[in-house]
């Protein structure tokens, strides 16, 4: 038999058996995409704090999913501007393989093969997933979608940033150096925190002590 599930202040929070639980209405207009009219799992911690972090995670990428099917749903402002592979005949800003090149012709001088590398390997991460398209046209939406690309390869917060810090350096570059009038769409990614991520406890007095004496 099932025990009552409490209802926490945290909203989508709930509580059963001192575990905290994620559970979240799905809204009307996306429910013809799931078996359910909610979700629910468990986020597999007795730490309010941990699952405070969760939650705001798990919704803000929720949130981020739900965008595409709602945008399917609507019309495409201006469509008839649009090329058929979506972008503008008036969208003559810089590849995101050019803007690379240009980084690495200004920023490469003088640096060591690791450098180099990154760079390639950052961009290559964003023309798999998103496509080499001209720099103005990549979306915050974008962003977000190559952000969980990320994350469900396995890597963690850190390195996510890290991979970001590079991607926006060579955008920027080229939004400065070609004087293109755009917005860098990787510039405001929003970063879930680290769940369930371990602090390393210092090394106690005694302990020091009794190594210390093995020693002697």
């Amino acid at each position: 038999m099932h025990r009552m599930m409490y209802k926490i202040d945290t909203p989508h929070l709930y509580i059963r058996d001192g575990v905290y639980y994620f559970v979240r209405r799905i809204p009307v207009d996306i429910q013809s995409y799931y078996s359910s009219n909610r979700i629910s799992f468990s986020l597999k911690t007795k730490s309010l704090a941990t699952a405070n972090r969760a939650i705001k995670s798990i919704n803000q990428r929720l949130d981020d999913y739900w965008l595409g099917p709602r945008l399917q749903k609507i019309d495409i402002p201006a469509i008839s501007v649009l090329k058929i592979d979506g972008l503008s005949d008036s969208d003559n800003s810089p590849t995101l393989s050019d803007a690379l090149s240009l980084y690495l012709s200004l920023k490469g001088a003088g640096k060591d093969k690791v450098f180099v590398r990154t760079a390639n390997r950052n961009i290559e991460y964003v023309i798999q997933v998103l496509g080499d398209k001209p720099i103005a046209s990549y979306s915050s939406s974008d962003a977000a979608k190559f952000r969980d690309w990320l994350i469900d390869k396995g890597m963690n917060i850190k390195t996510v940033k890290r991979v970001f810090s590079s991607v926006r350096a060579i955008v920027n570059i080229a939004i400065t150096e070609k004087g293109v009038d755009c917005i860098n769409g990787f510039a405001k990614t929003y970063f879930p925190e680290e769940i369930n991520v371990s602090e390393r406890k210092p090394i106690s007095i005694e302990a020091i002590k009794y190594i210390q004496k093995l020693c002697r």
